[in-house]
């Protein structure tokens, strides 16, 4: 049994007190495939929530020209024509699961975001972790240190995409047997 602390609420997993009072999305890939136009997107929209945030990815169809350009193009129109729905989507969805939502688009290999958060995270690092950061902003390859943390993250996803997806598929797991135990 995990520490109860005041007023009853548990802490640990799932996601401490920063998701107390955040309503659960399990349900999210699911409303969104019954709320989203079926000619939007060539197939399933790709649903993927974190605590804040609920980005909403589809495909669109490669333009008969395959040219950059025509690809911008297309990518442009699909914003523009689609902004009432898709804002009206975002206020639904923003209130029944109490995070935001981002849109985004992938045609052939180009896929871009449209407005998304970008989200502070505070830590505490020691001297040699420090260290590290500082040698990336003196060597340029960062601006700030939070840069350099920034760089640093996306560079250790890119390498462990395949053990992080592992990862989450075992605390999904690990979520849906404590939820099948008894509430104390």
């Amino acid at each position: 049994m995990g520490y109860t602390g005041h007023g009853g609420r548990r802490f640990g997993r799932p996601g401490g007190w920063q998701q107390a009072d955040t309503p659960d999305a399990s349900d999210a890939s699911e409303w969104f495939a019954g709320r989203l136009p079926e000619d939007w997107f060539t197939g399933p929209a790709t649903v993927v929530v974190d605590r804040e945030e609920i980005v909403v990815t589809g495909e669109l169809p490669a333009p008969e020209e395959n040219s950059q350009a025509a690809v911008d193009g297309r990518i442009s129109r699909f914003r523009e024509t689609t902004r009432p729905d898709r804002m009206r989507i975002a206020d639904e969805a923003e209130a029944r699961y109490g995070r935001k939502v981002a849109w985004g688009v992938t045609v052939g290999e180009r896929h871009v975001l449209f407005t998304h958060l970008a989200v502070p995270v505070m830590t505490r690092l020691r001297q040699p972790e420090r260290r590290v950061l500082d040698t990336l902003v003196d060597a340029g390859v960062a601006r700030s240190r939070a840069d350099a943390l920034t760089w640093a993250v996306k560079l250790a996803g890119e390498h462990s995409e395949q053990w992080l997806s592992e990862l989450r598929e075992a605390m999904g797991r690990v979520d849906e047997l404590r939820s099948e135990g008894p509430n104390i």
